[in-house]
């Protein structure tokens, strides 16, 4: 049994030596279980991928596919669950903020419970802020309450998954992923791995804030059509309330004209609230029609720079059929056979003429 493991990586120099050795020395090799080490370098302007190409000259199991530019942690995990060859696969950042050592116990976990996904759900987080694990949680929550279908709390996407996932994975035709959203929406056994999450090894994480509300918005907008009814909902209500306004205008204007009070402050109060709910409801259909619009592009997700071990292109299961293989082997035959009645006809016509 072969078992991928995805590494995204984008600037680690600092720390990717010691992921190296650490997938090495945690992930051995036996009579039951091989490792391919799959590295996706999404375009990391220092020594990264210059480290994992050193690496991989003097082992065959590290693989590297290089991008063009930055494409993104999804676009990364995507290629290499596109890429992957074996009949399972992790995926694990860099890092090594998800210890390598639970691998073997979430395999183990899939082939028990007979589950097709075995997703990391952090009972703990080291060495991350306050800010962080609040700003987290209260994603992981407005993401659960919005989304269509139900995403498990605090769970990224250090996860194990099947074959039969990843060739479904590979399926979808959307260019800007959520994975661990998708990986969710498409079902089968799914079953969680509590573990504690450690301390980033070296160097500063990726994530700005400025990514991280990005990466939020993909979530929620990309992944739910909630916010859509929600804005439909602000708009009916402030219709509902701005009749009911206009109601007690005309109500003030004919039974009590002297309980209206001449003035600017409830008109501008009016043309705010209702100014600032159209301005919401157009953000909200901008996000929808942003995505439309980078999906109807139909551009490539990511483009491949520079690629190592990578002569096998896909898992066995996606090359040819027994019936397809079959039929190769028939017109390869029917080729031999008539490359044989060719050289027959020319060395009876050769002994003719030698006849003659």
């Amino acid at each position: 049994m072969l078992i991928s493991v995805i590494i995204p990586c984008f600037n680690e120099e600092k720390v990717i030596a010691t992921t190296i050795d650490q997938l090495r020395s945690t992930l051995v090799d036996d009579k039951t279980v091989r490792y391919e080490f799959l590295f996706i370098d999404d375009g990391s302007r220092d020594q990264t991928a210059g480290l994992i190409a050193n690496a991989a000259q003097q082992d065959s199991r590290i693989r590297l596919l290089s991008f063009s530019r930055n494409f993104g942690h999804q676009a990364a995990v995507s290629a290499g669950i596109r890429h992957c060859l074996g009949d399972m696969a992790a995926i694990i950042d860099a890092d090594l903020q998800d210890p390598l050592e639970a691998v073997p116990e979430m395999v183990r976990q899939l082939l028990d419970t007979g589950s097709n996904v075995v997703y990391g759900v952090r009972k703990r987080r080291e060495g991350e802020t306050i800010f962080k694990r609040v700003t987290a949680k209260l994603y992981y929550l407005l993401l659960d309450k919005l989304s269509e279908v139900s995403l498990p709390r605090d769970a990224g996407d250090f996860r194990i998954i099947d074959r039969r996932v990843i060739d479904e994975f590979n399926r979808l035709g959307e260019k800007n992923k959520y994975v661990r959203g998708l990986i969710s929406w498409m079902g089968f056994k799914q079953t969680p791995f509590y573990y504690v999450r450690n301390p980033r090894y070296a160097g500063t994480t990726k994530y700005t804030l400025f990514k991280m509300l990005r990466f939020a918005s993909t979530g929620i907008f990309y992944f739910s059509k909630k916010p859509l009814k929600i804005a439909t909902t602000f708009g009916f209500g402030s219709v509902v309330l701005a009749s009911l306004l206009a109601l007690w205008v005309v109500y003030g204007k004919f039974v009590n004209s002297a309980y209206i009070a001449p003035g600017w402050a409830s008109v501008v109060l009016t043309v705010m609230y209702f100014g600032g709910v159209q301005l919401l409801t157009i953000g909200i259909l901008g996000h929808y029609i942003g995505s439309l619009f980078d999906e109807i592009k139909n551009r490539p997700e990511y483009i491949v720079a520079d690629e190592i071990h990578f002569r096998q292109k896909s898992h066995p299961s996606k090359q040819s059929s027994p019936a397809t293989y079959e039929s190769g082997l028939d017109s390869l035959q029917a080729s031999l056979d008539i490359q044989a009645s060719s050289r027959q006809t020319k060395q009876r016509s050769g002994i003719l003429t030698t006849k003659v």
